[in-house]
This record gives C-alpha cells, structure tokens and sequence, in this order.
C-alpha cells in the first residue's frame, strides 16, 4: 500500500488515486497493452505480449528510481522502458515500446488514470445527489429565510435549497460521464505523430492498443492538442464548483447563530484546529476512537463542520491547476518544449482533489440534518421584514406602487427605530394603520400577507420539478 501523506486524509479520499504508484501502474499497463497490440498484429513473436504482461507490474519497480533517472531524460518513460526490457526474456524484448515515445505511454496512462479517476467522483456525486434528492422531499414545504447578498430576503424553502444542490450535482456528474464517455482516447504516435518506425502497420497497431485498453481511437495523435486534457479539467472544475457551493451554504447555515443544519457523525478521526497537543493515533484503533468529528484541539464546545470545510480545503484549489493547464495547452509544432511536462502534477492533483471533494460531498449530504424549528424561529425573528414586498403588494392595487412602497418603507423604519416587529407598526401606529383603512386593507390582510407560509411562489413546483429530473436521469 501506497505511503498514506500527512494531509490525505482531507485531500485525497475517494477512488481518484493519482501519486506515484498509479502513474506507474497505469504507465506499465500501456507498455503491456501496445506489446500485446504488436504481437497481434504480427510484428512481435508469440508470446511477446504475455511475456511483457506479465512482467510489467508496478510492484517490481521502484518509482523514487525512475524518478531520479528521469532527470537524464525529461521524463521517466525511457528509465521505465530499459528496466521493463530487462525483466522480459530476450525473445519479447523488442516488443517492449516499440513504435512509441514517451509521451504516448504517459499521455495514455493519464487517460486510464483519468478513466478511473472521472468514474469514482461521477460515483460520488450521484451518491450526493441521491442524498440531497432525500432532503429535497423531505423538506419540500420547511419555510426558511431566503438570504440574498448574505443579507435576509423573501422566504424560501429548504427543500428549495436542496433542489438548487440537486440540479448543480445532476448536471456536473453528468459533465464527468459525457468527458469519460467521449474525450478520452488512447494516444499513439510515434515521434512526430506519423507512426513511420511502424511503417504501413502503424494505424492497425493504434487501434489494436486502444482495443486492449478499452480507450476511443482518436482520427489522429493528439500530441500538441491538448483539448482532451482541458475538457478533462473543465469537467472537474465544474464539480468542484457544485460541491463547493454546497459546502459553502452548509458553512453558514451551520454557524452557531444560525444553526439551521449540521453535519453528521460518521465516526472518523477529530480534526484539530491546531494547539501544542497531538492526539496519538495507534495502527488498528477504531476510527474515531476517543475522538468527536469537529472538534478543536483549544476550545471543547466547538463542533465544526468538517467535511464541508474539507471540500472547500479541496475545491478552492482546483481553478488554478485548470489555468495551469489550460495556459499549457498552447503547445508548439509536433512536440512541445516544456508545456506538456507542466501538465503532470496538476492534471494529477486536479482529479485527485476533485474526486476527494466529491467523496466528502457523499459523505456530507448524507449526514447533513435540517433544524425545521430553528429555520422558523430565525423567519419570526426576521420581525415580518422579510414580507415587506408582499405588503406592498398588497396596498399597490389601492393606492398606486410608489405610494404603496413609501407607506411601507415609512413602517419599516417606525418598527425598527422601536424594535418592534413589522405588524406592529403597521397596525398599532395610528397615523399608519389609519391609512391602510382608506386603502380598504384589512387587519386580517396585513396578518395573512405576514405569513411566510404563503408567500413561497413555486417553491414547491420547483422541489418537484428537480426530482423528477433526478429521477429521469438516474433512470
């Protein structure tokens, strides 16, 4: 197993593994793959594919060696190819690599890393989803207060706001199916994209080694166009934005004086905030023995939202690895000059930290719990304000819109200025209360159009319409 580092557990869950070990793998499965291809195709001696399959397996080599040989070079590609050579017998060894060059062994391993890599997260996030579809139908009619520019605005359901994470998480792990479906191809080409070490064989080879690996034959190499790699990226830039919208709400809803969700107990190691101690952790503890999720090493009574503030950890770096790539992605003639060795590290840290995000997400989603009570306390404690427009609404038929936004305007100001609730200014001020009897504005309108209950639009059409696209598309 892997050396697990020392921030993994925050960036790097999930299926997305993309450190040395499956470079190497995924490197060595197209060494095997393309020795297969050749020996299919009649241009190595039977047995030559077996004989390289066999022999290329990560665990027999040593990533830190290559890695250091790979300063000779540029990559580690040609250290690779001399010491897979060496392990085969010496009837197969000229099948190893042949026809190829380095970046058609690394560009292709970074399609099947990618393969896996889009498939966990696309998993991940449909589990969120199925998740977040739950707390949309349950809390499908629990008012809340709609916040605009982080300040309080008309009322809105929970439901609503699952909705709006179910549709985000529907369309982004659609974005990844379509990119893993579509945009990922195997690539082969030869020193200069002509294949001519293969002469007339070369294109039957390339579709025999994208036929080994289960990879799209491309029209053509892609050597120096490097779309594939930046739809590659955008697709898990559009799923880290999703999650991290999420995970930004569930911050704020979580905020001590709001407190209108909170995470769950998944019964996992306490993250500390920091402080002089350091809790000891023994191989073969219980996760989470001892420990609360959320905790703060300084201060016993916090309970942080961990696994929402661990997508944001995740996802606030994602936009800078996609204009890494994408400043990249300008690459000259044949074969670029630097531009493609830029691409590496953040191509790996973008599917690892996309599909760690989306992890957390699943897990998130499915522990999160809604705090009705407490959205509505927070709706009463808004003093009615938030239904200002309505009562506007109201009056306007009566006495015209301008007028109708002035008298509220001036109650507003009068219950506030006394730190009374709306109604009450509305219909204990004499002068007030005195004009919305010639409007013909009963108390009982005043209190109805008060009731945040009422004045939810299409909330709920919205709640259901979401499901029903969910459900379409899981179908």
């Amino acid at each position: 197993m892997a050396e697990r580092g020392l921030f993994d557990g925050v960036f790097a869950r999930g299926g997305a593994d993309t450190g040395d070990q499956a470079w190497l793998t995924a490197m060595l499965q197209t060494e095997a793959a393309l020795a297969r291809a050749l020996e299919r195709a009649g241009l190595a001696p039977p047995g030559a594919g077996a004989a390289v399959t066999e022999a290329a397996r990560a665990g027999a080599f040593d990533a830190a060696e290559l890695g250091r040989q790979a300063a000779l070079t540029g990559n580690p590609v040609p250290a690779l190819v001399r010491a897979l050579a060496r392990c085969v017998p010496a009837y197969a060894a000229a099948a190893v690599h042949k026809g190829a060059t380095s970046q058609d062994i690394i560009d292709t391993a970074a399609m099947l890393l990618a393969r896996r890599a889009l498939a966990a997260a696309a998993a991940d996030m449909a589990a969120a989803a199925d998740a977040t579809a739950a707390l949309a139908a349950r809390h499908r009619d629990t008012v809340m207060i709609g916040r605009t520019l982080l300040q309080q605005a008309v009322p809105v359901t929970f439901g609503l706001v699952a909705a709006g994470w179910l549709t985000g998480l529907d369309e982004a792990r659609a974005g990844l199916d379509r990119v893993r479906a579509g945009r990922l191809a195997v690539q082969f080409g030869g020193a200069a994209g002509t294949l001519a070490s293969l002469g007339a064989d070369g294109p039957r080879v390339a579709a025999l080694l994208a036929g080994e690996l289960g990879l799209p034959l491309p029209a053509l190499p892609w050597h120096t166009d490097r779309l594939r790699i930046v739809e590659v990226a955008a697709s898990c830039v559009g799923a880290a934005a999703v999650l991290g919208k999420i995970a930004r709400d569930v911050t704020l809803l979580a905020q001590s004086e709001v407190a209108e969700v909170r995470e769950g107990e998944p019964g996992v190691a306490e993250v500390r905030e920091g402080g002089p101690g350091v809790a000891e952790v023994r191989e073969g503890d219980e996760p989470g023995a001892g420990a609360r999720r959320g905790g703060s090493s300084a201060m016993p009574h916090k309970r942080n939202p961990v696994a929402a503030i661990a997508i944001l950890g995740c996802t606030r770096q994602v936009p800078g690895l996609l204009a890494t790539l994408t400043a990249a992605a300008e690459q000259e003639h044949q074969r670029a000059a630097g531009a493609w060795h830029s691409e590496w590290e953040p191509f790996s840290g973008l599917l690892r930290l996309t599909g760690s995000a989306a992890s957390w997400g699943a897990e998130l989603l499915a522990g999160l719990t809604a705090d009705p009570a407490r959205m509505r306390a927070n709706v009463d404690a808004a003093g009615g304000f938030p239904l200002a427009e309505r009562v506007s609404g109201l009056l306007a038929p009566a006495v015209g819109a301008v007028a109708a936004h002035d008298l509220v305007a001036e109650a507003s100001a009068v219950a506030t200025a006394a730190g009374q609730p709306l109604r009450t200014a509305l219909l204990g001020d004499p002068d007030l209360r005195g004009r919305l009897d010639a409007a013909g504005v009963t108390p009982a309108q005043v209190e109805a159009a008060l009731d945040p209950a009422s004045y939810l639009g299409a909330a709920g059409e919205f709640v259901d319409a979401a499901l029903a696209a969910h459900r379409a598309g899981a179908g």
